[in-house]
Order: C-alpha cells, then structure tokens, then sequence
C-alpha cells in the first residue's frame, strides 16, 4: 500500500509538471518534448523506483528546462521585438472594424450627386414605408421617378416642394413595381431613428452638379460615372462609407465639403452622421 500511495502521488507531481511545461507560453515545442518524454518514461517505471529515485528524475528534468529557456537563443520571454500591427488586430480585431480604406478623387468624382427639387410626393400604393416621389433635375426627359424610405420620418408636407441632393448615377431599381431612377441622400444617427435630407443652399439650382472641396476645385472635377460603371465596380459601396456629416452639420467626404456654386449642402441637426 505504501508503494502504491507513492506511486499515485508522483504521478500526480509528474501530471502537474508535464501540464505546466506544455502550457508555457515561453518553452518551444520541441523543447517541451525532450523534457516530457523522460518524465514519462520515469513514470512508466515508477513501479520499479523508489519515491526518492522518482522525484530526482523529475528534479533534474525540471532543472534542465529552465535552463534550456533562460539560456537558449530559441525561444525568449523579454524579446524586445516590437509587436507586429497583424498580431495587435488579431488580438483586439475591434480596433480596425468598420474603418474603410481611403479612396481617390476619382472615386469621389465618379458619383453624379444633383441638385433636385421634389415636385410631388405620394405614398407607395403598395409599400408602407415607400414614398413615391416626382424629382426635377432639370432633364430633358422630364422629371425623374425616385422611391425612397421615408414614410417613418417625413410627412408628405415636408417633402413636396423641397430641394434635396440626388445620387442620379445608380442603376434603375424596381421597388414593389415602381422603377426607381435615382437616390435622396440623407443624414442618419447610428441607430437609424432619426434620418434628415441633405440640403442644398438658398440659390442652388435643380440639375447642378456637387462637388468635393474647395470652391476652385469644380474646374478639377472628372465627368462622372455611368451607372454601369457604377455598378460594377461598386463605386457607390466604396465612396459611401466615406460620406459623413460634421460637427456643423454640413455635408462631406474625407474633410472635403460637399458643394454647390451657391454654397455648402448641410443637413438640419445630426452631427457626425452617415449619410447614404
């Protein structure tokens, strides 16, 4: 019985000690394996040694592992290596989410936004939360047919008669039966329970196209997409992110305004807001 109580209790010392090395964070695994193994082999024997005998071997082992990573060049618990940016995102993958890369003025230039003004506005015969609204951008074709979500934050008195900037480069969508030819940009809250239209300054004039920047940089602005492009390349997913409202509520991206010949487009209150 005395055998077999040592036995059991080397065997515990030599579990904690196998399962104290194989988690170290500081000993490489090939390391952790030459220790093991004679451990192991010192408990299969156990039997046949003498608790004395037992607790030497794993002694020793122990002493040659501390050894091997307080002197060996393979491995090292102080490295002052610096901490790659790749092992600081896995870490804390919070700190890059929802940052979107920086994109080009040619990005930005390839949006077509206009000034329009909404003629008639009427709910979605077959949608609730859909209005159906008339928008002029000054277009030969006459005005445009554009559905937008709005029910839950504008009254129809609200929106008939206004001047709103219009994303006028997207593909025509099908929305419940009505071809919706065109986007109403507004400012939301990150909770998306309050949404306010961009407006456009007193004097700006329906079918005026937007820019980015300063007031000399109209004459630098690229022609815009074709809604084809737009679409394949999926420059409207990319720019959008990018589309923010500042602490004085106007309108911009990556710090540049967004502008009409009359003046910069703001939104009513919501500062610090996507716009989409």
């Amino acid at each position: 019985m005395a055998v077999l109580g040592t036995t059991i209790a080397v065997a515990r010392t030599v579990g904690l000690t196998v399962t104290a090395i194989s988690h170290s964070s500081c000993i490489s695994s090939s390391t952790t394996a030459s220790v093991i193994a004679p451990l192991r082999g010192a408990f299969a024997s156990s039997a046949s040694l003498s608790f004395a005998r037992l607790t030497s071997s794993v002694s020793r082992n122990w002493s040659f592992l501390s050894n091997r990573s307080l002197h060996s060049s393979e491995v090292s618990c102080t490295s002052t290596s610096p901490v790659s940016s790749t092992s600081v995102e896995e870490a804390n993958p919070a700190a890059t989410e929802n940052v979107a890369p920086p994109v080009t003025p040619a990005e930005i230039d390839a949006l077509d936004i206009r000034v329009g003004r909404v003629i008639k506005a009427w709910k979605h015969p077959e949608a609730d939360s859909l209005y159906v609204e008339e928008v002029d951008l000054a277009e030969p074709e006459g005005p445009r047919t554009i559905c937008s979500g709005l029910v839950k934050y504008l009254s129809l008195e609200e929106l008939e008669g206004r001047n709103v900037l219009v994303l006028a480069n997207l593909k025509p969508r099908n929305m419940r039966g009505i071809k919706s030819n065109g986007m109403l940009l507004a400012a939301s809250n990150p909770e998306h329970t309050i949404v306010q239209l961009l407006t456009p300054p007193d004097g700006a004039v329906p079918g005026e196209r937007v820019w980015f920047g300063a007031e000399a940089d109209q004459s630098e602005q690229a022609s815009a997409a074709t809604p084809n492009q737009v679409a394949k390349k999926k420059i409207w997913e990319t720019v959008q992110p990018h589309l923010k409202t500042t602490d004085e509520c106007t309108a911009q991206c990556q710090s540049k305004p967004m502008r009409t010949s009359a003046g910069i487009v703001r939104c009513e209150s919501l500062q610090g807001a996507n716009i989409a």
